[in-house]
């Protein structure tokens, strides 16, 4: 029987190229998806589940609908982006658009807060 605590340490060293490289193999030697795969090799080593836990920290403001007040809600945008009065237009008509892409959560939450105190519909994601 092999030595458990020396395969862990060899598991935990491999880079996350060389993890998904091994996934490959075993999905090959044993006829099980790579899914099943991963999910065998995490517990021993660790390293292959931690992209899927970080946590979401840019956020993309979505402008989803004018809610019957364009022209407010086009002076808003033209406040956030700096946009020109017929950029802002086009983004608001052709909504569902971003009007900020990749911002932190607190100004992302702000954004929406201002969008939808002028009448707009906003979504973030």
């Amino acid at each position: 029987m092999a030595d458990l605590n020396k395969l862990v340490d060899d598991l935990s060293a491999l880079t996350v190229l060389e993890a998904a490289e091994l996934s490959k193999l075993l999905e090959e030697k044993w006829g099980v998806s790579a899914a099943a795969a991963v999910a065998v090799a995490a517990p021993a080593g660790g390293g292959a589940a931690a992209p899927a836990a970080e946590v979401k920290d840019e956020f993309d403001v979505i402008l989803t609908g004018d809610g019957g007040k364009k022209i407010n809600v086009i002076k808003e945008v033209r406040a956030i982006t700096g946009l020109g009065l017929t950029e802002a237009k086009t983004l608001v008509e052709s909504a569902p658009k971003a009007v900020k892409e990749g911002v932190n959560k607190d100004e992302a939450e702000k954004i929406k807060k201002q969008l939808e105190e002028a009448g707009a519909t906003v979504e973030l994601k």
